[in-house]
């Protein structure tokens, strides 16, 4: 096979990138390029050929060391896209003024003012008052998301869905950074603890820190709330091992950072980020519609970046707080295009415009609305005395781990005595038997247990 021309190597590389929207590192390059091609590009002449991209402001970067990754540049993107970005907006109906945002965020760089944060546009907004989401839509969106479970405990219709939910939100989400896990490659390491070969360990971790993430706010329904802990908390699940510093996990930021494919410089100074993140959970607090405080976090979250990275996964997991306390369809961001919610973020980075974020929010709940209304159609009801007994299964599971515990008979009976009545210790028994057999790396935070205590456990019993 003849060698490819410079020209013909830079139209490749610029496709495959604009297949990675969120980004990629040389190393994947280089694996995609030696699969299209049939044989490895040189290392050098490749980073020739990105550099040369990049001073032709036809590439972007972001991150450091081995966390570099490259990416389109935003005219260089709109390019490349084609027929298939084409088809996928067609699929996000667009108001007027969202259509108008789209236009002013997908013009080059260099046409676009550069600004930073504005502090007003977080200060102006009255709870109770401001709306961004109008009445008229927060009725179509509550009847849109209106359970059976609307009177039983918080967090009752997340917990009847949560396997379903933890495969698609964790994957949706995570697509939305570029992952390439697909929907079977996430349902198989959730369920099985499988990881999908060729992927890279970062994406797996990903998907792994989304499902801890889910189960988290579910399974503390009764002590999350829109405060700084929970918030931290969440950062930190979401972003273990993938900060470039372990420190900034759960922590506010304390640098300045830059965000590539916008001309939106966030704040830079740790005492006002820290007042403007206490001000923001504070009229999130106060919002009294649930649909309006799940869209306030989409907005200003990642508006006010107030954490070195993973803002954005924060603000989506976070905008299901009030859907799961309020027993309403969660929102999983499945079918939504990476490019239309991209532009709706930059709306709201560039011109504090909320209107293309928000036909992305609405259309992306109705999906989510129709995909899990129809699942829970068809459920079976929940057992009674799974429902009775589910923080005392948690419990005797963590008792049997922690404890380094052979799961025998006679331990499991023990437990079933001390934490079920007579009447229910034989069902309590199956129950838990069922729990240990089917506990894996990929469940255990269902059971608030950490991966390593169940790796000492289980290397115990091989011992035994």
């Amino acid at each position: 096979m003849p060698r490819a021309t410079p020209t013909q190597e830079r139209k490749l590389i610029e496709s495959i990138l604009a297949a990675h929207p969120s980004g990629i590192g040389i190393a994947a390059i280089e694996a995609e390029m030696e699969r299209q091609q049939g044989h490895k590009p040189n290392r050098r002449t490749l980073q020739r050929r990105l550099h040369k991209l990049i001073g032709e402001q036809r590439l972007t970067t972001e991150g450091e060391s081995i966390a570099l990754v490259y990416k389109l540049s935003s005219g260089a993107a709109l390019q490349a896209s084609g027929t298939a970005t084409a088809e996928a907006e067609q699929s996000v109906p667009m108001s007027p003024e969202g259509a108008a945002i789209r236009d002013q965020v997908r013009r080059p760089l260099l046409h676009r003012r550069p600004l930073g944060y504005q502090r007003e546009f977080l200060e102006t907004y009255q709870p109770g008052k401001t709306f961004y989401l109008p009445e008229t839509l927060r009725r179509q969106l509550h009847e849109m998301g209106r359970t059976s479970a609307d009177e039983r405990p918080a967090g009752t219709y997340a917990r009847d869905i949560l396997d379903r939910l933890l495969v698609d939100l964790s994957w949706a989400s995570s697509k939305l950074e570029g992952n390439t896990y697909s929907r079977l490659d996430t349902q198989n390491l959730i369920e099985f603890g499988q990881a999908a070969k060729g992927k890279g360990a970062i994406e797996t971790q990903m998907i792994l820190n989304h499902k801890a993430a889910i189960e988290m706010l579910i399974e503390d329904t009764d002590e999350i709330g829109f405060d700084a802990f929970t918030f931290k908390n969440l950062h930190a699940v979401l972003s273990q091992e993938l900060m470039r510093d372990a420190q900034a996990s759960g922590r506010l930021r304390r640098r300045p950072v830059d965000i590539s494919g916008t001309v939106f410089h966030p704040l830079a100074m740790p005492q006002v980020i820290e007042d403007c993140f206490s001000l923001l959970l504070e009229k999130a607090t106060a919002i009294p519609d649930p649909f309006e405080q799940a869209f306030f976090l989409m907005v200003q979250l990642p508006y006010l970046q107030p954490f070195e990275n993973v803002n954005k996964r924060v603000s989506r997991i976070g905008a299901n707080i009030p859907l799961i306390m309020h027993n309403l369809c969660p929102l999983s961001f499945v079918d939504v295009p990476e490019r239309a919610y991209i532009d709706g973020t930059l709306g709201v980075y560039e011109l504090n415009r909320i209107e293309l974020l928000r036909d992305v929010f609405v259309w992306a709940y109705e999906r989510s609305c129709q995909r899990y209304l129809a699942i829970t159609q068809t459920m079976v009801e929940p057992d009674p005395m799974k429902i009775k007994y589910r923080e005392a299964l948690i419990h005797a599971v963590q008792s049997v781990v922690k404890g380094q515990t052979q799961p025998s008979q006679a331990v499991i009976a023990e437990m079933a005595r001390e934490y079920a009545s007579d009447a229910d210790q034989s069902a309590f028994t199956e129950m838990l038997a069922a729990a240990l057999h089917q506990l894996h790396e990929g469940s255990v935070a269902r059971y608030r247990l950490r991966r390593s205590e169940y790796i000492v456990w289980q290397q115990a019993q091989a011992r035994d």
